[in-house]
Order: C-alpha cells, then sequence, then structure tokens
C-alpha cells in the first residue's frame, strides 16, 4: 500500500486565538507560528494542524504520507488515469510542511487532497496527553466518487461500514485513517487526536468542562474501533474527537456492518447526522 499514513490536516479559521486556546489551554498542544500559519504540534514532528487565517472557516487541504518516490509517482499514474489532474507542490510548501516534496489533487467534493514524501523531525517525542493526529471523517454529497478515489484509486481497504452509508477505511493497521458519509455539503464531521491512554483523555476532559469548552458528544465507547473518546466543538464548528485505544487489524480482516454506532455513552448535543434507527 502506497500510502502510509494521515500526515496532516490545513484548516482555514477565522478565529487563529480561539484555536490556539482550546488547543494549548485545554488539549496541552503546543502551537507555533510560521510565515501567518499557526502549527499545532502534535507529536515529534513539524506539525499535524496548520491553521490559516481566513474569512472564513473552511478545510483547505488533507495531506497522505506516501512511502516512497517509486509509491509516488505509481498512485500519481492511477490518478491521472482515473481523471484527476496531478500538480506538484512548490518548494516553499514543502518546506512549510516539513516534506521533500508533494503533489496534490482536488477531490470529487472540491477539497485539494496532498500526497507527501518525507518528515520532519524537530522534537524528541510527543509531549503530554496528545500522541498524534488519528483520523478524519469527511462528509459530502458525492459518496459513490469519494468512495471510488479512496478504495480503487488509492488503495485504502474498507475496514467495516454502517448503514444507511458511512464507511471506514484503512491505510495501514489502525482500524481506519478516514471514513466517509454522505452530506447534502462538503465538510469535516470531525478529526481525532489520538492519545496515548484513558487518564490522558480523561484529564482532557476535565480541562475542557473547567474551561467551558463546548463537549458536542459525551465520553462514550464505539463499537467498531473499540475506542474511548469525547467530542468538542471547535471554533470553526465541527468537531475534535479526543480518544485512545482503538483497535489494530490485519490482513485477514473481514469488512461488516457494525450495526450499532457505540457500545456506551457518546450521547450527542445536537442531532447526530448519521444516525440510524439500529443506534
Amino acid at each position: 500500500m502506497g500510502i502510509r499514513k494521515l500526515g496532516y490536516v490545513g484548516l482555514d479559521v477565522t478565529d487563529v486565538d480561539a484555536w490556539a486556546d482550546l488547543l494549548g489551554r485545554t488539549l496541552e498542544v503546543g502551537v507555533t507560528a510560521e510565515k501567518d500559519v499557526t502549527l499545532a504540534e502534535l507529536d515529534e514532528f513539524k506539525y499535524r494542524l496548520a491553521l490559516h487565517p481566513a474569512a472564513e472557516d473552511r478545510p483547505k487541504h488533507v495531506g497522505w504520507i506516501v512511502d516512497s518516490p517509486h509509491e509516488l509517482d505509481r498512485l500519481t499514474g492511477r490518478l491521472t488515469d482515473a481523471g484527476y489532474a496531478v500538480t506538484e507542490g512548490s518548494a516553499d510548501e514543502a518546506g512549510l510542511r516539513g516534506a521533500t516534496r508533494f503533489r496534490w489533487f482536488t477531490d470529487p467534493v472540491g477539497y485539494r487532497v496532498e500526497l507527501v514524501l518525507g518528515e520532519a523531525k524537530v522534537r524528541t517525542g510527543p509531549g503530554r496527553g496528545v500522541i498524534g493526529l488519528g483520523h478524519l471523517v469527511l462528509a459530502g454529497p458525492k459518496l459513490a466518487e469519494l468512495r471510488e478515489l479512496y478504495e480503487s484509486v488509492l488503495e485504502f481497504r474498507l475496514t467495516d461500514y454502517r448503514a444507511p452509508g458511512l464507511y471506514f477505511y484503512r491505510c495501514n493497521s489502525t482500524h481506519h485513517s478516514i471514513a466517509l458519509a454522505h452530506a447534502e455539503s462538503p465538510s469535516i464531521h470531525h478529526l481525532e487526536l489520538e492519545h496515548g491512554c484513558l487518564d490522558d483523555v480523561g484529564r482532557a476532559y476535565d480541562r475542557a468542562r473547567t474551561n467551558g469548552v463546548p463537549i458536542s458528544i459525551s465520553l462514550g465507547r464505539h463499537m467498531n474501533d473499540k475506542a474511548v473518546s469525547f467530542y468538542v466543538k471547535n471554533p470553526s464548528g465541527f468537531h475534535l474527537e479526543i480518544g485512545c485505544g482503538g483497535i489494530e487489524v490485519g490482513d485477514d480482516w473481514v469488512p461488516h456492518d457494525f450495526g450499532v454506532s457505540d457500545i456506551w455513552g457518546h450521547h450527542h448535543a445536537d442531532a447526530n447526522p448519521f444516525a440510524s434507527p439500529a443506534s
């Protein structure tokens, strides 16, 4: 498999200070500024979230780490054959990402997707609590086209799914790195910030309550990946999942409908767009 893991997510945001406060005070994530971009330091690499000041809150790009130059060329060929225009990223852009080089294309719902070589290590290891960027859930009106892109072109593997239309894909042994769902307009439903242990999740939960951060989905455990987590509403309006303990799967895993969404908890403050009668 040519894509190794989820590398980073870039966001256009209207309130960088509010984001920095959430990341710093509640999640204990270090933030730095470089070329007018605020970078969130989740692990030993340069960044996993990039916050770009903008007049509108929206996803800017999603970056996937590719194994080798050969795999970058191979995936570029698959994308070109599937009708996607692939563009070489500039040296300045690659430098900001801590990458050797990268290429990008536009997905079926209009988001920029980047395939990246190299990652710059700038710290000896992760700090307290957060240990990395786990996954994202992408929703949009062209679910069939998104599934075709990730499953058939980029060679992600379907792990499991839940009716009426929520699909979980992996690019390594982690249960999922992306999930795809239907929505009337394109959006990121949530990003998951991976934590080292249950106590780290619990401490983040306490800090969120102390700091008045909106807890949009209560503490709970998912049925499919078995992760324990809660969700907060971030300043751009979507969710950050604070979680730990997701399972890993092997090549012998058989995709299946996992039925109900949660073993316990995960009560939504607002309506759940992915609810099913069974859940």
